[in-house]
């Protein structure tokens, strides 16, 4: 099973090519790694979606429905729960967090 990774967005006005003053595209926020596991059908991790790339944070999404370990790794942070989402910061043994909001992932982070 292959993580999907959520391309950045970039959110800018537009503007004619090469005309002064343009401003540049957004870049994505720098984060460390970022996975965020979900499940079919929880309207939390759609929420969370929508906000991650609103905030245009880069983030791996992976279904614990589709990988028992990933399973594994939600219930060692939710008590024994698969509680989603459920979001890991800063890659393995990183930051846990059950069902943050972007404001606790990117503090999770070091973005104040």
């Amino acid at each position: 099973m292959r993580p999907w990774l959520c391309p950045a967005v970039t959110a800018h006005e537009p503007s004619s090519p090469g005309s002064p003053g343009s401003p540049a595209p957004a870049a994505p926020v720098p984060t460390p790694d970022v996975t965020v596991y979900w499940r079919p059908g929880c309207p939390f991790c759609t929420s969370l979606f929508r906000q991650l790339e609103r905030a245009e944070v880069e983030h791996t999404r992976v279904n614990i429905w589709e990988d028992p370990e990933a399973a594994a790794v939600v219930r060692s942070i939710a008590r024994g729960n698969e509680t989603v989402p459920t979001v890991v910061v800063g890659g393995p043994g990183g930051v846990g967090l059950v069902n943050p909001n972007v404001a606790e992932i990117l503090a999770a982070a070091g973005h104040r």
